[in-house]
């Protein structure tokens, strides 16, 4: 067979699909793709046809325009596509587009296409890109089927067997194998894959799998320390990024996590998970304006993303209302008008879901009270407990959220009730006992929480460095922040009891320990303070003996 027959015949058997706005340039690719010895060619104009079209059939090779016009991009289209799981790991998606800014390119390869076509294209260079996809694609052919069976022991024995066979292959072959053997939990084989690698040459898929293993092993350090070296030799390497925030989560260092997304933003703005993990990182360390931020670039990403969704709007208005809780200031105003406009906007977008309204009311209950505006919150507020009183809602998020409400606008004794039965009715919820615990414990605005912890942070460090007396001037100006946190109550107990040791006539220290005790009656033996607190009623009981 000639190479001419050859190449014909690897175009003829494969199904395309063509997505282009413009009519012109699409039946001028197909052409060339008829040229070339294809015949099963699809054209369609935008990405709403082009996702309907793979939903239904197998497509082969997708060559896809990065600007389609209004609404979805190529990267939506590719996205969608992933998420859906409508194309085959066989398949081939290339990116045809005439931009080759930074920012489009690292936002595509977020979804890996399989490569990139820059306008204008003649039939030559087509020829050539996909040519060798093509080959690659019919050699891969067997194992790439067998992962999307999800057999993955098949698909590692067919990688071992085409290794000495294709050795052309054999960087692709090296990073599947070592990415099954991961699937599979078979640390000890990724690892032996990715390191023989790295033993040959350093290349950053391996380093990346090698990084991943040490993460699974709990080489928290090793791990962190191969990953920030990956980064530092490839600054465009985003999946270094996102694994490196991981690992220093795991860690607990969420600050530094956060810098690391800050900065794998800066890189890729257009990556919408990545957007809304800073978010959630931000917000845990209670910066604020970081994840107001944030998810104002995750709610705009999400307008033609297979990932928008309502609780991106919930958590933009959420911040929000943070914002501007207890302030007068114009940049409070306009962040409480930009919170009831985007859960505005929120419920129009998903007025299909049931409790969106709903949610958006406890926010917009938090914002009116926050600016002052306490008989509009009063109001809403009656109406939020008809709902709540006539139809509970069974999502946990959603009461926990109604009861931070009630706490902001004062009602403390219902906040609690609805808490006590919320704990009850999810006795087994580890994770969601301790978010009650905590806004039990801090159930106030987050400039008053940033101001307890920073309190509660000084009384540590005097405690720890023997200067008894500030510690429990810290901790007892913190109570007078949340004065019902079980931890601040306790970590004062401490402090007096020792200040005892040093001056045993000074009953008086007794008795604000009793005091601060007595506070605590109330906790439940699950709360994880409870231990602490007995052991320390027990220690005041024998020094009153």
């Amino acid at each position: 067979m000639s190479e001419s027959s050859y190449r014909t015949d690897a175009f003829h058997e494969l199904t395309y699909l063509i997505i282009d706005d413009f009519e012109n340039f699409r039946l001028s690719l197909r052409q060339m793709l008829r040229s070339c010895g294809a015949y099963k060619i699809e054209l369609v104009g935008n990405a709403g046809q082009a996702i309907k079209y793979c939903t239904y059939n197998h497509v082969d090779v997708v060559l896809c325009d990065y600007n389609l016009g209004g609404g979805k991009n190529g990267q939506h289209v590719l996205e969608e596509l992933r998420h859906k799981n409508l194309l085959k790991r066989s398949s081939l998606f290339l990116m045809v587009t005439a931009e080759t800014s930074k920012q489009m390119v690292m936002g595509a390869r977020e979804n890996q296409p399989d490569g990139y076509l820059t306008k204008p294209i003649n039939r030559a260079m087509l020829e050539q890109r996909l040519i060798t996809l093509i080959e690659q694609r019919k050699a891969l052919f067997p194992i790439n089927r067998e992962i999307d069976r999800e057999n993955y022991p098949e698909a590692i024995s067919l990688c071992l067997q085409a290794l000495p066979r294709t050795p052309r292959h054999k960087t692709w072959l090296l990073k599947t194998l070592g990415d099954l053997y991961y699937r599979l939990g078979d640390l000890s084989h990724a690892a032996k894959v990715f390191d023989d690698v790295l033993q040959q040459r350093e290349l950053s898929w391996a380093r990346l799998g090698h990084s991943r293993v040490l993460l699974a092993n709990r080489s928290h350090d090793q791990a962190i320390a191969s990953l920030k070296q990956l980064i530092e030799n490839h600054p465009d390497y985003m999946e270094a990024y996102d694994l490196l925030a991981d690992g220093l989560r795991q860690q607990g260092k969420l600050s530094e996590a956060q810098r690391v997304l800050e900065q794998a933003t800066v890189q890729s703005p257009n990556a919408l998970l990545r957007q809304k993990q800073l978010a959630e990182v931000a917000e845990a360390n209670q910066d604020i304006e970081t994840a107001a931020d944030s998810w104002r670039r995750t709610v705009s990403l999400g307008i033609h993303s297979i990932h928008d969704s309502a609780d991106h709007y919930l958590a933009l208005g959420q911040s929000l209302s943070d914002l501007c809780e207890d302030d007068d200031s114009t940049q409070s105003a306009e962040h409480a008008t930009e919170a009831i406009a985007i859960l505005g906007t929120m419920e129009k977008r998903f007025a299909d879901q049931p409790t969106v309204g709903l949610r958006s009311r406890i926010v917009q209950c938090r914002v009116l009270f926050g600016q002052g505006q306490h008989r509009e919150a009063g109001a809403l507020q009656s109406s939020l407990k008809a709902d709540f009183d006539r139809n509970p809602p069974v999502d946990p998020d959603t009461s926990l959220d109604y009861a931070k409400t009630l706490f902001r606008i004062g009602s403390d004794a219902e906040a609690r009730d609805l808490l006590a039965r919320l704990a009850e009715q999810n006795s087994g919820e580890s994770d969601l006992l301790q978010r009650i615990e905590a806004l039990l414990d801090e159930p106030v605005g987050f400039r008053q929480k940033l101001k307890a912890r920073k309190l509660t942070r000084s009384g540590i460090e005097a405690f720890e460095a023997g200067d008894l007396a500030a510690a429990a001037a810290a901790f007892t100006e913190a109570l007078e922040v949340v004065p019902n946190h079980s931890s601040v109550n306790l970590n004062l107990v401490q402090v007096l009891l020792k200040m005892y040791e040093v001056d045993p006539t000074n009953h008086q220290l007794l008795e604000q320990c009793r005091a601060r005790l007595e506070h605590l009656q109330g906790l439940p033996e699950q709360h994880r303070q409870y231990r602490r607190y007995i052991a320390l009623s027990q220690k005041l009981e024998g020094l009153n003996q």
